[in-house]
């Protein structure tokens, strides 16, 4: 299969089905019209409430649900074939992650910009929002707790990456400052915001930074304590002085290198020839778990995430200036998103054969190499070899447009490592509407403010990383858990989604309605088999967790069944 060909069909396919399902989605289902008035203007206090232009919370939104997600997925994922992991990733994010998406930042635009887990009180009943909020914290808590060791891990990999990715945020700041209060020129302050970003990239090359243990504590964990405490800063500030400019800039660092990519894959396909050497379909990788339902939960962001919900419902919603601005926001974003992941299964499927280094110094290339690195499960599973396995294959295409490939590499590193980022500020800043939401119903006072609600997400995240060690690396233990519960978090999301549009009457709810069949199906039958797994290994942890997660699930299930079933309209 020629790799230009299928990225080809894919965009095309992407285009059209924004243009037509996107479009029927915004009129026939959700009903959106800018007559109706958002949160970011009925409420607007210039923190978390700011009516945004459309371009600049399109970057904010895309930064917050990438992350890592759409390369770590497809990246391991391609080990059952690339058309499963292909068809997935393209039907699923059509008809039910940007469905998702685009669902969950209307319904919190017409409920005073409140998440989705509060949503779920209106539409469903105050137990079921309990449950919701459990599920919600346990995913955040989890997310928070991990991605400061994943960047450091990725600081360790590519030590030339660090100086660009802290030098975002002298640079994101600058650039909302100019923005919002100077009314300067966004194209031209874009530019050289974008230019500086790509000049400390080059000097990383030549300034190479690693951290030295500190008073026993390993550099994975020196790191992780810096980026909480940049955290907890970040989520602090208003949304317009960081992390929506940081957000921007890192979208167009995205925009950049999925244009280098493509560029590639053009310069590769008609110099030497590009096609995938991955297999079409490998049912029994060796150790893998069966591909269904685990491909479902393997492939998240780049198809439909759970965590999108959070961030729709959570930060964008307060900021759209319009509501006709969802299906851009939304829709748009999760297809963009989806793109990407087709340009790492690219990567990861036909880039990786071009050239690759084995740790004996060999070099490979064909389908060698690409059974070199998914030799098995065990050997493609983790993070460094998903992320290497990415950037080896962009690296290589990149290469051929006539870029060194060290710096192809360093571009990839620091644009992996920044989405890294943008999940783990996105994240605590989501953990800490959620406990100002809980510490509002519980009238405890000490957390209902932004400092003590965020200190409290920064802190319970920071005992989980180090409850292993000074590496930070304590998530680890519950890790296997995630991938299960963000899956389990979008069939909840999308249960609160079909109750919304019952209510409204009519078959419209069917739209997310069986997408909301299929991901319970998927992700309980995850669970079941995790369950079966985690007791086997005498595994107390995760298996007391899993079943705790599976009993909320099933709760909200039941209810979200009874809401379907009753006659009550809500406008």
């Amino acid at each position: 299969m020629s790799a230009l060909l299928l990225v080809v069909i894919s965009f095309v396919g992407y285009i059209i089905c924004y243009r037509f399902y996107g479009n029927f989605l915004s009129k026939k289902i959700f009903n959106i019209s800018d007559k109706n008035s958002v949160p970011s203007t009925t409420q607007r206090d210039d923190i978390d409430f700011v009516p945004t232009k459309r371009s600049i919370i399109f970057g904010h939104h895309f930064a917050s649900i990438a992350g890592t997600g759409p390369i770590v997925g497809p990246a391991i994922a391609i080990i059952w074939g690339w058309v499963p992991a292909m068809i997935w990733v393209f039907f699923g994010s059509i008809f039910m992650g940007a469905v998702h998406d685009l669902g969950a930042l209307v319904i919190s635009l017409r409920n005073e910009g409140k998440s989705i887990s509060v949503i779920t009180e209106r539409y469903m009943n105050k137990r079921s929002k309990i449950f919701f909020f459990i599920v919600v914290f346990l995913v955040l808590w989890i997310v928070i707790a991990i991605f400061g060791l994943i960047i450091a891990l990725i600081f360790a990999m590519f030590p030339s990456s660090v100086l660009a990715v802290w030098m975002q945020i002298p640079i994101a700041i600058v650039l909302g400052r100019v923005i919002y209060k100077k009314n300067g020129n966004i194209i031209l302050s874009t530019a050289i915001a974008v230019l500086l970003m790509y000049g400390t990239m080059i000097a990383g090359k030549f300034l190479p930074l690693t951290l030295p243990a500190i008073a026993g504590i390993p550099a994975t964990g020196v790191w992780s304590i810096l980026l909480f405490i940049y955290a907890f800063i970040a989520s602090c500030l208003p949304v317009t002085t960081l992390l929506q400019p940081r957000d921007y800039i890192n979208t167009w660092q995205l925009v950049i290198a999925m244009l280098l990519i493509f560029l590639g894959i053009v310069t590769t396909s008609f110099t030497q020839g590009l096609d995938i050497v991955a297999p079409a379909v490998n049912l029994h990788p060796v150790g893998a778990p069966p591909i269904i339902p685990f491909i479902f939960i393997t492939i998240a962001c780049g198809a439909v995430s759970g965590f999108h919900s959070l961030v729709g419902s959570g930060t964008s919603s307060k900021q759209l200036s319009k509501e006709s601005d969802a299906l851009f926001v939304g829709y748009g974003a999760m297809l963009t998103e989806s793109f990407l992941a087709v340009l790492v299964i690219v990567a990861v499927s036909a880039g990786i054969a071009l050239s690759y280094e084995t740790g004996d110094g060999q070099i490979l290339s064909g389908l060698p190499a690409w059974n070199h690195h998914y030799s098995s499960w065990t050997a493609s599973a983790g993070l460094g070899s998903k992320v290497s396995a990415f950037v080896i294959g962009a690296g290589n295409m990149i290469e051929t447009t006539g870029i060194p490939k060290d710096i192809a590499v360093i571009i990839m590193g620091v644009f992996v490592a920044s989405f890294a980022g943008t999940t783990l500020d996105t994240a605590t800043r989501l953990q800490r509407y959620i406990v100002q939401e809980v510490s509002k119903d519980l009238n405890f006072k000490p957390t209902q403010g932004k400092f003590g609600a965020t200190a409290f997400a920064v802190i319970t995240a920071a005992i989980l990383a180090f409850s292993g060690g000074a590496n930070g690396n304590g998530a680890m233990a519950i890790w296997p858990l995630f991938g299960v519960v963000n899956q389990t978090l979008a069939a909840l999301s999308l249960i609160v989604m079909s109750v919304y549009l019952k209510k409204q009457g009519g078959w419209k709810w069917l739209v997310t309605g069986l997408p909301m069949v299929f991901m319970i199906v998927m992700s309980m039958w995850g669970i079941i088999i995790n369950e079966i797994n985690f007791i086997h290994e005498q595994r107390p942890i995760l298996y007391i967790a899993n079943a705790i997660i599976a009993i909320l699930t099933i709760f909200i299930i039941i209810e979200g069944l009874r809401s379907l079933t009753k006659k009550k309209t809500i406008e």
